[in-house]
């Protein structure tokens, strides 16, 4: 396959998975914001939103103050944010514009749809009358264009470098969800129990380090439903919602869809289908990659410190990304 056909299909699934994604996380803080809250609290849940997709900078350089509708309408509409909603999907269906013959119909009508229906959303007040059916809407055309995907393309060269951007960009969000959302509770309970002694009211749960048990699972609940992981945390584990589940459910869980571990393990697998000459060393990274998630256990990675794992490992899913670049797509720019 040329490399540029499959740079566009690779970017055509990154930026359309980019999109969802963006989509959960706003739906999920949309649903928070309506949890009582004081407003430093409420800024500081937005910020952690922008800085989940290192747009903080970004939103800065144009808004002077951080509110709800300013960050809305900058990670949705924004056409100079290239991570907004609506330049993800632009660049989707551009890219997959640019490979229509390597498509089947149905895969090239999903993305070009959902464009044209994303150009009428945004010139109503759609969005501000119910943001959470338009986060809604979105998931469900991303789910529709990995479905038609797997549902009518041949298993070829073409398919595996589609699922390779998806499972790509898929790992390096989770990971930042998990150690933002993370550390932010940690943050937040280090507050309350702070607060709590100043007052004298130091209990047996402080101690503990523990916060309010009921702003506690809405908090967590939330990470969970920002990847489709509630229901699945509880069949799996059948108890209360601990950080230290979570943070287990989302790494090292393979038969939790959007865990680092499967997710790691679709891109090694879609490498495989796609090897050449020079891609031997790349799939030997992604191995390694796999393995130190695959024999890892939660304790050992709490221990060392989950945000410095979560670091790492985003470093490393950043370079995976350079090197399937450089042995397989079209060279990013000097």
């Amino acid at each position: 396959m040329l490399s540029r056909t499959a740079d566009h299909l690779f970017w055509m699934s990154r930026y359309t998975e980019r999109a969802e994604n963006t989509a959960r996380m706003l739906d999920v803080h949309v649903q928070t914001a309506l949890l009582p809250q004081s407003t430093d609290d409420a800024e500081q849940g937005w910020r952690a939103v922008l800085g989940i997709s290192e747009l903080l900078y970004g939103y800065n350089q144009k808004y002077t103050s951080l509110t709800q509708k300013d960050v809305i309408d900058f990670m949705v509409r924004d056409p100079g944010n290239p991570s907004s909603i609506a330049s993800c999907l632009k660049q989707a269906r551009e890219n997959a514009r640019a490979v229509r013959g390597a498509l089947t119909t149905e895969a090239w009508e999903i993305q070009n749809a959902t464009w044209i229906k994303m150009q009428g959303y945004l010139k109503t007040d759609a969005l501000e009358q119910n943001p959470s059916e338009f986060f809604e809407w979105v998931k469900h055309r991303s789910h529709l264009a990995r479905g038609v995907t797997i549902g009518t393309m041949l298993k070829d060269e073409a398919f595996h470098f589609i699922r390779l951007g998806t499972f790509l960009e898929r790992a390096d969000n989770t990971a930042r969800i998990l150690d933002v959302k993370y550390h932010g509770a940690k943050e937040t309970q280090g507050k309350q129990n702070q607060q709590s002694q100043q007052q004298g009211k130091a209990a047996s749960n402080d101690a503990a380090g523990q916060g309010d048990p009921q702003l506690d699972f809405y908090y967590w609940a939330a990470i969970l439903r920002s990847v489709s992981g509630f229901e699945i945390y509880r069949k799996v584990y059948r108890d209360v919602i601990t950080p230290e589940r979570v943070a287990e459910l989302l790494i090292l869980r393979g038969d939790m869809p959007r865990s680092l571990l499967a997710c790691v393990e679709e891109v090694l697998s879609n490498l495989r289908h796609i090897h050449n000459d020079v891609s031997a060393d790349t799939e030997r990274f992604a191995g390694k990659l796999h393995a130190d998630l695959n024999f890892s256990r939660i304790e050992e990675i709490l221990d060392a410190g989950l945000h410095d794992y979560l670091t790492v490992f985003l470093e490393r899913i950043f370079e995976l990304g350079n090197r399937i670049s450089r042995d397989f797509l079209v060279p990013l720019a000097a």
